[in-house]
């Protein structure tokens, strides 16, 4: 059994003990997260799509870790101009472990 979720915009494939990394989320670590904006909850060879959401259906989570990824560069150039800048971006991120998933 697997679900579709939506969260920070973006949509994750969550299988029942599966961990995934989702942008920040403001929960401790140790905390149960209810995910609510499930999509799609397939099991086996039926599947039952949300129009967009699949009512009644959620995601329960528990937070593994907070943590920032590796930084990411981002470099301007323009030739000839004496023209440089870089800059330097780190994502926070948010570890999930799913724990259950519950269908409409």
């Amino acid at each position: 059994m697997y679900a579709v979720i939506r969260t920070g915009g973006r949509q994750y494939r969550a299988e029942v003990g599966a961990t995934i990394d989702v942008e920040k989320l403001p929960f401790a670590v140790g905390d149960t997260v209810n995910l609510d904006e499930v999509l799609l909850v397939a099991d086996g060879g039926k599947a039952t799509v949300g129009t967009p959401l699949v009512k009644g259906a959620s995601v329960t989570a528990t937070v593994v870790d907070q943590y920032r990824d590796r930084k990411q560069f981002v470099f301007k150039y323009t030739p000839k101009k004496r023209y440089r800048r870089l800059k330097g971006h780190r994502q926070h991120y948010t570890r999930l472990h799913i724990e259950a998933i519950n269908p409409a």
